[in-house]
């Protein structure tokens, strides 16, 4: 375990005192549940971002040609 000082305001403090009591824990404990809780998320997101870009693209269609920018923006066909 490391110690680590943290800076509050004096609303802030107090409030997380009064939770850490009726919760039965201690500030510290509560941040770092949190701080942990925020690592293994990010965590899961970046696995699961790698292994989105690490899986091999595919064509969306079979055949055929895809529509060119112009086709699918074309106004006149809308006056």
């Amino acid at each position: 375990m490391k110690n680590v000082t943290i800076t509050l305001d004096e609303e802030v403090a107090r409030w997380a005192r009064i939770w850490a009591a009726r919760h039965e824990m201690s500030v510290s404990r509560i941040v770092g549940d949190l701080l942990k809780k925020m690592m293994l998320e990010e965590e899961g997101y970046e696995a699961a971002k790698n292994q989105f870009m690490a899986r091999q693209a595919v064509p969306l269609k079979k055949k055929g040609r895809y529509p060119r920018r112009e086709e699918l923006y074309d106004r006149s066909l809308l006056r």
